[in-house]
């Protein structure tokens, strides 16, 4: 135990109480928020169905950063190396390339026996799992639409695809007692002018209504679907509107998902959380960082990070929302690019549970709103670090960037060699 980091907590203790802030309260209730780390940070989201295919559907992974993980079981031993170098719960969020077969498997025939070897290892890690179906990268996804295609056996073939997602996530639910949040992501739209809007939007609809047409049980399985604003070679129309699926939720009962980088480089999802959570059941936030658009970079503890925790703290939002991470950069270490964006995420948790919000909303209400900014800006300069360096070695992690060392380590060692 470094005596050093246990005396600042003490003082950093006593700092918080004179703004009847409970630290221990706080890092309580962080243990109690997992964060859904995302499988195709560490393979660029090529997946392991062994088909050859070249990433697709508007998005990309730049960059060539050795090392990537090329089996499953390379992929696991990259995240089990993450995993212990990030205090508290996680959780792993997988795509359905991610399947394990000794044959091809076409995406509408996978099933629950695919995806034991994960159950399997989430079990021995006290993992929670989320799931995705794919609808890119594929030859049925090649002209740019998937369930909102005017050809009814493509359009099928992608409903009988997110049907199998479902039980599949479902089947993760019910093994590891904590329910699998499958998101519904599509890319499907058009690069230029679009004539019947409309009528892509109304198959779209169709097409989910039959995908989540089965009852599946809560306490196991959990639908959301996500919007986007453009992608690559989408960039006059997409589908999946913000405003087709906050309808869609809202009128079926579903979550939405909210992605940091779907939007247009002026909007915040921070500020969508409030008003969505009026009208859906739960949202899933997929925390990301864009650069002028959806490019996916390493989340940074940075205003919109820190804005986005402060929501979910402020409105006690942790039984409503779902925490998950959308990046993939092949241009650094990809392991190093888990832990900063992780860390991140879980800093950010920590400095909102450590704000003094009942004093500032009782000042908000009272119109003293000079108070209300005065202490705002001074809790800024509050000692969270020491809270959350007692915090990493009540995990044992390392609480500075003495964890580089490891990754670095296991680079050498492992990664070089691949």
């Amino acid at each position: 135990m470094n005596t050093a980091i246990e005396t600042a907590w003490r003082l950093a203790k006593e700092r918080y109480a004179k703004l009847d802030v409970d630290v221990d309260a706080a890092l309580q209730q962080l243990d109690l928020i997992p964060i859904s780390m995302h499988c195709w940070q560490g393979d660029d989201v090529t997946g392991f169905e062994n088909t050859g295919g070249t990433l697709t559907g508007g998005i990309q992974a730049t960059g060539n950063y050795p090392g990537k993980a090329r089996t499953a079981d390379e992929l696991r031993a990259d995240l089990e190396r993450a995993f212990t170098l990030i205090p508290g719960p996680k959780r792993l969020n997988l795509h359905a390339i991610y399947l394990e077969s000794d044959t091809p498997v076409a995406r509408n025939d996978i099933e629950p026996k695919h995806f034991s070897n994960w159950v399997a290892w989430a079990k021995q890690h006290q993992l929670g799992l989320d799931f995705n179906p794919t609808c890119f990268s594929h030859p049925l996804s090649s002209d740019g639409f998937t369930l909102s295609h005017p050809d009814e056996k493509v359009r099928r073939f992608w409903i009988e695809h997110c049907q199998a997602s479902r039980r599949i996530s479902a089947y993760f639910g019910r093994e590891l007692g904590t329910p699998s949040v499958m998101n519904i992501w599509v890319p499907d739209g058009m690069k230029d002018l679009t004539i019947d809007r409309l009528a892509f939007r109304q198959r779209l609809m169709n097409a989910l209504d039959d995908v989540i047409a089965e009852p599946l049980d809560a306490a196991h399985h959990i639908d959301a679907v996500e919007s986007k604003l453009f992608g690559l070679g989408a960039e006059s129309f997409t589908v999946g509107s913000n405003e087709f699926y906050l309808g869609y939720a809202s009128s079926r009962g579903t979550a939405l998902c909210l992605d940091a980088g779907h939007f247009h480089p002026t909007e915040v999802i921070s500020d969508k959380i409030s008003s969505a959570i009026l009208y859906v059941p739960r949202l899933l936030l997929h925390v990301s960082r864009p650069v002028r658009w959806d490019s996916d970079h390493v989340v940074l503890l940075d205003d919109e990070t820190q804005a986005i925790a402060h929501e979910i703290v402020r409105h006690k939002l942790f039984d409503r929302v779902h925490l998950g991470l959308d990046f993939f950069d092949a241009s650094i270490n990809r392991i190093a690019a888990w832990v900063i964006g992780t860390r991140n995420m879980k800093k950010a948790l920590l400095r909102a549970l450590l704000e003094p919000t009942d004093a500032l909303r009782e000042l908000e209400l009272k119109g003293d709103y000079t108070t209300r900014l005065a202490l705002l800006e001074e809790q800024k300069s509050l000692p969270w670090q020491a809270v959350w360096e007692h915090y990493c070695q009540r995990h044992n992690v390392a609480p500075g960037s003495e964890w580089l060392q490891d990754v670095r380590q296991y680079e050498e060692t492992i990664l070089s060699q691949r």
